[in-house]
């Protein structure tokens, strides 16, 4: 039992950290977005907006994406079914990207009367201890990975190259 956990929890800790580092990434690129386009005024507007609505309609605003994107998770896959697997890729990442975004965005904005709400307090706190984690799940693949990745760098390439090739003669039976 413990064999076949261990992988499926590195796996779950691994999305985690995916949609964390999403979340950490995209929120500038929507910032920047909203300084371009004009989304600036209704960051403006919505946030007054959210001023006298009370926490629990500003948790039903942060969950709104969620509910705009449900369609387009439905079109990918009627896509997958259709066997269109560009479009249904394509659909996905935009959809993920999009809600990832669009919820940060929004999560910033509602952030402060969220917070107000014990419940949601607690359970922030939860999703922060779950990506302490799974960083600390991941942390020791991803540094033997890269340590892994670092003998193919190209000053070490050649090397690595001959000493495969010697080993491989090596293991190889001797002719008669």
């Amino acid at each position: 039992m413990r064999r076949v956990t261990r992988p499926l929890l590195v796996l779950l800790a691994i999305v985690f950290l995916v949609e964390a580092w999403l979340w950490r990434h995209l929120e500038p690129i929507v910032a920047w977005l909203v300084a371009c386009l004009p989304l600036r005024a209704v960051k403006r507007w919505l946030t007054a907006a959210l001023e006298w609505l009370p926490p629990p309609a500003a948790l039903i605003v942060f969950a709104v994406p969620a509910a705009l994107l449900f369609p387009l998770k439905l079109a990918a896959i009627w896509f997958l079914a259709h066997q269109q697997w560009i479009a249904a890729a394509m659909v996905l990442v935009v959809a993920k990207l999009g809600g990832v975004g669009i919820t940060a965005f929004l999560f910033e904005v509602t952030k402060p009367k969220l917070m107000t709400m014990g419940w949601f307090r607690w359970l922030y706190a939860r999703v922060l201890l779950a990506l302490d984690w799974a960083h600390r799940l991941v942390d020791p693949i991803k540094r033997r990975a890269q340590a892994l990745l670092r003998l193919f760098a190209p000053k070490r390439a050649s090397r690595m190259m001959r000493l495969f090739w010697r080993v491989r003669r090596q293991m190889r039976p001797a002719r008669i």
